[in-house]
């Protein structure tokens, strides 16, 4: 069963080429390209607190409805599949803005998997301990500046100094590494690149930049004003010594390099011109409970109906793995019939 954004012609996942089968007895989540997922995301709300302008409008978006949402007792049964009968071995929370979701401490306790949440840190100063004594690993928090004017500006919202309060209540919870993410704008915070990672060296927290995507609400994405990884590293260059990590990178997003001989690190994230897909280990369900095989899937897989009408969780299971197998070679950015998903990334999750 499917469900589609609105908008988005309801066209089945479908392998790419080949279109073979999927051979029988598959436990995990495979596709045909070799890839297999074993790192679930998951969105568990599409609100947000902040109203960055390079994700959506100064108003926000229209949330999903209340009803249309997984339950907390939903959402832990669809996890449980996950960890349980497919394969995942690590579940990364995300939103719209994770710390949201009243139940989320409940969630990460009956996780059967690491965890870990994505999150603008606005609320992490009083959640950092309650989600560590659930059992949180640790958490990726957005931070895109250092200034709280130009913070104001490119969230709507004074909340600078909640976010290093945030950071400070992370480290003290032993949530590490604490890892930051940062999204480089030509024009408007293009310049910060070496002062962010120097406030990440001098914190102990590990910086990862990350290249806009064509996500945002707006669908005002170019990429001709979007900072490449190469740029990014220019910039850090100008100050530091980087040196490529030795260690290998396996499924992880980041490109990584030591800074000054190490052993602190910066990453990369370029995943507009520096793809890794061929290299993908990741799986999404949103927080109305669909199945996305990537961040730039125009279609969907329907968990939450057959949920709601008394599949088992084999059930459930097969579904998952019937998407996964559909899964395409690459998100197609270069190419010229790439569509933007309708979802935002807020409605779809990190």
């Amino acid at each position: 069963m499917v469900a589609v954004p609105l908008g988005i012609p309801l066209v089945r996942p479908a392998p790419a080429g080949s279109g073979a089968v999927r051979p029988a007895g598959l436990s995990g989540l495979a596709d045909q390209h070799g890839r297999v997922a074993t790192d679930l995301r998951v969105s568990v709300t599409d609100r947000c607190n902040l109203r960055c302008t390079y994700c959506m409008p100064a108003e926000g978006l229209p949330w999903l409805p209340s009803g249309e949402l997984l339950t907390d007792g939903e959402l832990i049964r669809v996890i449980s599949v996950a960890t349980g009968l497919l394969g995942v071995r690590e579940v990364r929370f995300t939103g719209g803005e994770p710390l949201l979701r009243p139940g989320l401490p409940a969630i990460v306790r009956a996780t059967g998997a690491r965890t870990s949440i994505t999150t603008n840190g606005l609320r992490l100063g009083r959640l950092a301990v309650p989600l560590a004594e659930a059992g949180l690993g640790r958490v990726n928090v957005s931070l895109d500046t250092l200034d709280p004017l130009r913070f104001g500006a490119l969230t709507r919202r004074d909340r600078l100094a909640d976010v290093f309060a945030g950071l400070r209540a992370a480290v003290a919870a032993g949530l590490a590494p604490v890892k930051l993410n940062t999204v480089l704008m030509r024009g408007v915070n293009d310049d910060e690149a070496p002062a962010l990672l120097e406030f990440a060296l001098e914190h102990g927290y590990e910086l990862r930049f990350i290249e806009q995507m064509p996500l945002d609400a707006q669908h005002g994405w170019s990429r001709s004003e979007m900072v490449t990884a190469a740029e990014i590293l220019a910039a850090l260059s100008s100050r530091f010594t980087l040196t490529p990590d030795p260690s290998a990178r396996g499924g992880a997003p980041a490109e990584t390099w030591l800074v000054d001989g190490g052993p602190a690190k910066v990453g990369v994230i370029g995943s507009v011109t520096r793809p890794f897909c061929g290299d993908c280990d990741r799986t999404r369900l949103t927080a109305d409970g669909q199945v996305r095989t990537c961040l730039f899937s125009v279609t969907e897989t329907d968990l939450r109906g057959p949920l709601r009408a008394g599949a088992s969780d084999d059930d459930l299971a097969e579904l998952w793995r019937e998407a996964m197998w559909g899964k395409l070679p690459g998100h197609g950015i270069d190419d010229p019939a790439f569509l933007q998903p309708v979802r935002p990334m807020s409605a779809i999750g990190g």
